[in-house]
């Protein structure tokens, strides 16, 4: 290969990049309109429009991004992780145009990224499995029969995604309709298809990964293991490598089904292999994610190697470098520096970024995709930058990562900073008395005390108006900041559409967030009681619930489907006394 088109975007785009310029190829970034003065654009070697805002017609788009590698003269398509990385249309499309996929092949992303045939796959080589439905369920009465027969708690997966997305697990049986609904939109919403499948939930579980590297010449080598249970809504916050507090044994079960999956599927490139590690010590296979992962960079801090090179010298047709699983060298941890606010529930935040101060010294690595000025759209998801912390020891990390979080400075957005600055001085993380964080452990553990981060100033729409425009008898396209014709136009900036209200009107029911209005859950004039679902809210990938803090009637006052500013009114208490 000589010149890789990268489709994707942020902090994962700006790695790869840097991974190309190592490697001695040329990058080409392809960005959305929220984008155009991204980090990453600035750092490729060429970037290209794709002439929208919105996942669907940017990154999900697959004939503008096989448009573009066409246009460039690239040759070669990394997927990053996320968007159209583990869908096999995608792969097939660029190989189809006669580009090199950096990545599986699409029947091997097709097999492992539908859940059930990667059950199948797992079952066949003697992983360990909890009991699970035989196929995707088609509605919720299916979910309360599997429910009565194994039990709750129930996860409820979507058979064709990843990464937590389209992940609900039903602890009630009167939870179990809204849960299955909210599952099917989010795959929708995230992977083009919603179907969902059911397996037995594992209570209080860890999130064990094994890191898998395959090359096109049948060779797998698992390269060791990740801990994730630091979760909130099923998406990871805090990871590190090696797992600790496993036993050898847990680990070489883990180790030698992660190998066996690959190698059954014909496994090629980055991989990785998940399970659940219960109270008990049951351990159950999880789900096979055929890309890089958002938490590779502790596993390249404690093997030394670097897996996006990797994953380019397998596209390239190269064999492994090394043939034997290597010995952790010290300990690596990796803190997801999310758009969010902890203090409100993890609420993501969208805003502009004011100040941008990283930490730095002995053992300190930032992968980030924002610097000071950059803005975090609302669009798309909410990680602005990964702090990986390594040392000689899971303690020596530790009292690095202390120091580098109290450094770490990030205004003008909140971010999920002060939350892993307390789970550093917590027992049940550090493991004084035995490591007892899990998956739900936020949700049901933590008990520290978070400020509420100031609320940022609504950013006004940055989208960009297009006009053709002649040079030298050739028509171009130019891309004008909307904001920048408003400038002209009016002589001051105008008040951003969807004005907030203010918060000290009681009778108004408003937006947590800034999103998109995807449904209402009650009818205009609806008597509701405190605590009922008023409306589901999508920003950044991640749908947030609206609940009446109230009873009382309520008249809808926003238009589902609409984007909407943090603080909106969308609906409102006919009681204005209250």
């Amino acid at each position: 290969m000589k010149k890789v088109l990268i489709a994707n975007r942020g902090e994962i785009a700006v790695r790869i990049i840097r991974a190309c310029r190592d490697y001695g190829v040329q990058s080409v970034a392809v960005y959305a309109d929220p984008d155009a003065d991204a980090l990453f654009v600035s750092l490729a070697d060429e970037a290209y429009s794709l002439n929208g805002a919105r996942p669907a017609e940017t990154y999900l788009h697959i004939e503008k991004l096989i448009e573009v590698a066409r246009r460039s003269g690239a040759d070669a398509v990394h997927p990053g992780y996320g968007f159209l990385s583990e869908r096999a249309e995608f792969a097939k499309a660029v190989q189809d145009a006669g580009l090199i996929w950096i990545g599986p092949e699409p029947k091997v992303i097709e097999a492992l990224g539908d859940k059930v045939e990667a059950r199948r796959i797992a079952q066949s080589v003697g992983a360990p499995l909890v009991a699970g439905s035989d196929g995707p369920v088609s509605n919720a009465s299916e979910v309360l029969e599997f429910a009565k027969t194994h039990g709750l708690p129930v996860a409820i997966k979507a058979a064709h995604g990843g990464g937590g997305r389209g992940l609900k697990v039903a602890w009630k049986m009167e939870e179990v309709a809204e849960l299955y609904d909210s599952a099917v939109r989010e795959a929708e919403a995230a992977f083009g298809r919603g179907e969902c499948f059911l397996e037995r939930f594992l209570d209080r579980p860890r999130h064990i990964e094994a890191q898998v590297i395959a090359d096109q010449h049948g060779n797998v080598l698992v390269l060791g293991t990740r801990d994730c249970s630091l979760q909130r809504r099923n998406q990871k916050l805090v990871e590190e490598a090696p797992a600790p507090f496993l036993t050898e044994e847990q680990r070489q079960s883990i180790h030698e089904a992660a190998r066996k999956i690959c190698a059954a599927a014909g496994y090629s490139g980055a991989g990785t292999v998940e399970f659940l590690l219960g109270i008990d010590g049951t351990i159950s296979f999880l789900e096979v994610n055929t890309r890089l992962q958002v938490e590779h960079p502790v596993t390249e801090e404690t093997t030394s190697i670097d897996l996006v090179i990797e994953q380019l010298r397998i596209a390239d047709g190269e064999r492994l470098t090394m043939t034997e699983t290597p010995e952790p060298r010290g300990h690596s941890i990796e803190f997801r520096i999310n758009a969010e606010d902890p203090a409100l529930g993890f609420l993501p935040t969208p805003g502009r970024i004011t100040r941008f101060d990283a930490p730095s010294g002995p053992g300190i690595r930032l992968d980030t995709g924002v610097t000071t000025g950059s803005t975090v759209p609302g669009t798309f998801d909410s990680l602005t930058a990964k702090l990986i912390v390594t040392g000689a020891t899971r303690e020596q990390a530790i009292a690095r990562a202390r120091r580098a979080l109290k450094e770490f400075v990030i205004e003008g957005v909140a971010t999920v900073l002060p939350f892993q600055r307390a789970v550093l001085e917590e027992a049940d993380f550090l493991g004084t008395e035995g490591f007892k964080v899990h998956t739900r452990w936020i949700e049901t553990d933590f008990a520290g005390t978070l400020e509420q981060a100031g609320r940022p100033a609504p950013v006004q729409d940055d989208g960009l108006i297009r006009t053709a425009v002649e040079i030298d008898g050739k028509r171009h396209i130019l891309g004008i900041p909307a904001l920048l014709l408003s400038g002209f136009q009016n002589g001051l900036t105008t008040e951003p559409a969807n004005a907030s209200v203010s918060r000290t009107d009681a009778a108004a029911i408003t937006a947590p967030i800034s999103g998109t209005l995807q449904s209402f859950k009650i009818e205009d004039g609806a008597e509701v009681h405190e605590g009922d679902l008023i409306a589901v809210m999508e920003a950044m990938k991640m749908e947030t619930q609206i609940l009446a803090k109230r009873s009382g009637r309520v008249t809808l006052k926003a238009e589902v489907g609409a984007y909407l500013q943090s603080g909106t009114e969308i609906a409102r208490f006919a009681d204005e006394s209250a």
